[in-house]
């Protein structure tokens, strides 16, 4: 039983990789196409590791490790896409108004 929930797992992350992919080829704007193919291969690859904790759990602290990694690594990369992408205009009215003006 172990065994097929393991499988399972390592196939529906590799769907949520493919299922990332596919938008790629539409005609919204860069980011949305970055944050979707993100989104999904974050999930995909935590599927992934789910089902090698299933399959090899002596293993589980390195892991938990890459699960805990891939869910910070995504949340940061998305913040710093954000930032970066922003005008700058935006970014000098925050430092006026922190230098008071």
């Amino acid at each position: 039983m172990i065994n097929i929930l393991s499988y399972a797992c390592i196939v529906l992350g590799l769907v949520f990789w493919y299922w990332g992919t596919w938008p790629l080829l539409g005609r919204r704007s860069v980011l949305y196409k970055l944050h979707g193919l993100s989104v999904a291969d974050t999930l995909g690859s935590m599927a992934i590791v789910v089902g090698l904790l299933l399959r090899i759990p002596q293993e589980w602290p390195l892991l938990v490790l890459a699960l805990i990694s891939l869910a910070i690594w995504n949340t940061v990369l998305g913040y710093v896409l954000a930032y970066c992408v922003t005008d700058d205009v935006t970014h000098d009215v925050g430092q006026e108004a922190g230098h008071g003006g």
